[in-house]
């Protein structure tokens, strides 16, 4: 938060309250009393018709006040469900006490075939550091993902499919069930039979009922390589939380295969908070080579809310919005009908007088709240259905006409509204008749 702005805006803010604050009391002490004991028939008239167009301006206002609050309240429950849908989605692997960082060798002068030796020694130290559980690498986290390559089954290819370069006990340090086989081992390095997992989308959409473990898949590139389906894991978001779970084929990243060895994330399943752990890290990599630096630290539920930034900020900034138009409008509805009570006092005292029950005035002043409230709610409900189509982009699992969301503002905005009314309908309930017929 910058200060500075902070101070100016309340400055500001200060100098309009006092400025438009003391105008009208500057006028108030200016009045002549003489001509205005003279006029008081005409001066009568002339406040009866003051106060009526008081009155229709302040009834503008409000309505305005209630129609914006909808609109903002629409597009707050419109975003707040698309972050909860977006929270919700099943990921296939456990996104807690895991932590990802980054570390490119090839930078730092490391070379095929000695890389792989570096990368693959690094995580056995990483698994040796207390309160790791599990430590794996991967040319990219799960999310961040994005690799396509050439993959062909029985000599057709297997388009859309993705690819990950993972190292040993990836499916185990991200907790992602093995259905069939197994997943990569540390035999799987340069040298041995070149193996693959593939996940259960991937094993149904191209063989079917038939298990896939010991089938064979073809990685073009630069240089043709089969490999030996070994295991099918349970399906996993890759690339993103928005789209469908791709077909993904995971293989050995230290078995020669295309393409080569640069930077890679590792994976690190922690007891607790995975952050405690990042001094740790770093000490293991500077003493194997201290001109590796660590990149791209975080946890994995952090880089999960980083690709749903978006839904955040609109989602809290929509309704906090939402929430301010929704108490200006209410204080403006109390003010409203505060001062409709206060002009109407004799008029209630008389009609209590005469026998009306309390219960009937709070009802009479409620009606204008609710009349005031159906107005608002028919400019911006229309306007509502109309613009939410402009969001619809930023909208996940839902339609911009969600009626759900629609209702619940409503709902909130009339509840809100006769809140702010029965305050001084009650009070009107309260006047003591023989009070009320001695005011002008």
């Amino acid at each position: 938060m910058n200060w500075h702005v902070l101070g100016t805006t309340l400055a500001v803010s200060l100098l309009c309250g006092t400025l438009f604050g003391l105008v009208p009391a500057i006028q108030s002490t200016r009045a002549d009393v003489i001509p205005a004991l003279k006029e008081t028939g005409r001066a009568n008239v002339g406040r009866a018709r003051s106060r009526f167009l008081g009155m229709s301006l302040s009834h503008a206002l409000v309505i305005s006040q209630i129609a914006i609050s909808l609109l903002l309240l629409v597009a707050a429950g419109l975003f707040v469900r698309t972050l909860s849908n977006l929270q919700s989605i099943q990921l296939g692997f456990n996104r807690e006490n895991v932590l990802l960082f980054e570390l490119n060798a090839l930078q730092s002068g490391h070379r095929d075939p000695e890389i792989a030796t570096f990368y693959a020694d690094l995580q056995r130290r990483f698994e040796a550091i207390p309160g790791v559980r599990h430590a794996t690498l991967a040319h990219s986290s799960l999310i961040g993902a994005g690799r396509r390559l050439p993959i062909s089954v029985c000599g057709t290819p297997a388009e859309g499919t993705r690819i990950l370069n993972t190292g040993p006990a990836f499916f185990t340090t991200m907790q992602i069930p093995i259905l069939r086989g197994r997943e990569i081992e540390q035999r799987d390095r340069r040298g041995s039979p070149a193996v693959a997992v593939v996940n259960e989308l991937f094993a149904k959409k191209y063989f079917g009922d038939d298990s896939a473990v010991g089938r064979r898949i073809t990685l073009g590139g630069p240089e043709t390589r089969d490999m030996e389906i070994v295991g099918v894991s349970a399906n996993a978001r890759y690339g993103g939380l928005k789209g469908e779970i791709p077909p993904v084929v995971y293989i050995p990243y230290n078995q020669g295969t295309f393409p080569p060895i640069q930077q890679m994330t590792y994976a690190l399943r922690t007891t607790g908070d995975p952050l405690r752990y990042v001094n740790s890290v770093r000490d293991t990599v500077h003493q194997a080579d201290d001109r590796i630096p660590l990149a791209k630290v975080k946890t994995q539920a952090a880089e999960i809310d980083q690709t749903i930034n978006q839904e955040i900020v609109f989602a809290k900034l929509c309704t906090v919005f939402a929430i301010l138009a929704l108490v200006i409008a209410c204080v403006g509805l109390y003010g409203t009908m505060t001062y409709t009570v206060a002009r109407r006092t004799a008029e209630i005292g008389i009609r209590m007088a005469l026998g009306a029950h309390p219960v009937s005035v709070v009802w009479m002043v409620l009606r204008e709240v609710l009349m005031l409230a159906a107005v608002g709610l028919a400019i911006s409900v229309p306007t509502a259905l109309g613009t939410s189509k402009f969001v619809e982009s930023f909208l996940f699992g839902m339609k911009p006409n969600d009626p759900s969301a629609l209702i619940l503002a409503m709902t909130t905005l009339l509840g809100a509204a006769l809140l702010a009314g029965y305050i001084p309908a009650w009070k009107a309930s309260r006047i003591d008749p023989m009070i009320a017929l001695r005011q002008d």
